[in-house]
């Protein structure tokens, strides 16, 4: 591969376009090429950063060094084993896959050409920042709370496979035991999809997680309390801020580090470390992102149940 690597986007929607300026701006990478179904919204996104348009994903895949899948999840696995077939390593923007099935697929490609893959679960990179990654308890409870206004974006996928996957994978993180049951309940949009839904995950351990999440908010509002035997931590992820009652020294000023200033940046920043051998792994690896869909698909069957 060429010194600077050539990024390459699939999808020119508003998160296309975020993870098309992180390859033009971080070192060691350039915006090469944005792929897209409409080529005026391609060339709108790349060219400007110095990159192509193309419509044709054989032409894009000879022009771009490692792929960013930024398209409709529903098109995240299609898209990312057309990339891994063409020797390409991927990030592919949560989640991995719409089903467990595809994100093995995935997995299984890139592992048979020796490929890395991430996954953008960036609250990850917020909670490494922070230091809760490596609280040495385990948790007795987490509470996540994640509404936010209609919007037309990611109407293809659930509120649970859009939003609540976020903090699905921040309790895996925090947790050593594996989840057990999920209990939830839900309501379902005019296009049949569930915009709402509460959702209670029991571990093996005792550890209970409960999520809510809101498609239909009148405003953003995210925030998570984790219990610890020692204490608790409560989070507001809008304010950027936390109140910790445990022993344990969190970085109160996580949001004034590089990484808390800009989880993409970190985020994508550990793959194209992870595919430069400058790391081990990137922040989220295939596994992890295969195991938060796994959650994420139990609680919906649990919603329609």
């Amino acid at each position: 591969m060429a010194e600077s690597l050539r990024g390459g986007v699939i999808g020119a929607g508003v998160f296309g376009g975020y993870h098309a300026r992180q390859y033009a701006t971080l070192p060691g990478s350039v915006l090469s090429a944005v792929l897209d179904t409409h080529p005026d919204r391609a060339a709108q996104v790349a060219m400007p950063l110095g990159g192509r348009g193309f419509t044709d994903m054989a032409e894009f895949l000879e022009a771009v060094d490692v792929v960013t899948v930024a398209s409709p999840a529903t098109f995240h696995a299609e898209h990312a084993l057309a990339a891994l077939a063409a020797g390409k390593p991927v990030y592919i923007e949560k989640p991995i896959a719409t089903s467990v099935a595809d994100g093995e697929k995935v997995r299984a490609a890139a592992a048979a050409k020796g490929l890395t893959v991430a996954c953008g679960h960036q609250e990850r990179v917020v909670f490494r920042a922070m230091g809760l990654l490596d609280v040495p308890e385990q948790p007795l409870l987490l509470e996540a709370l994640r509404h936010g206004p209609p919007s037309d974006r990611s109407r293809d996928v659930s509120a649970v496979l859009d939003l609540m996957v976020h903090d699905i994978d921040l309790a895996l993180a925090i947790s050593a035991a594996d989840p057990l049951t999920a209990e939830g309940e839900g309501r379902l949009s005019d296009d049949g999809v569930w915009d709402l839904a509460r959702a209670e995950v029991s571990f093996e351990d005792g550890f209970t997680a409960i999520f809510d999440v809101s498609r239909q908010a009148p405003e953003r509002k995210r925030t998570m309390r984790v219990v610890y035997p020692s204490g608790e931590v409560e989070i507001d992820f809008m304010a950027r801020t936390f109140r910790n009652t445990t022993p344990f020294a969190l970085n109160a000023e996580f949001a004034d580090t590089p990484a808390g200033r800009d989880p993409l940046g970190a985020s994508v920043e550990g793959f194209l470390k992870a595919v430069r051998g400058e790391a081990p792994r990137p922040i989220v690896t295939a596994d992890e992102a295969i195991r938060a869909l796994d959650l994420a698909l139990a609680i919906e069957q649990a919603l329609a149940e």
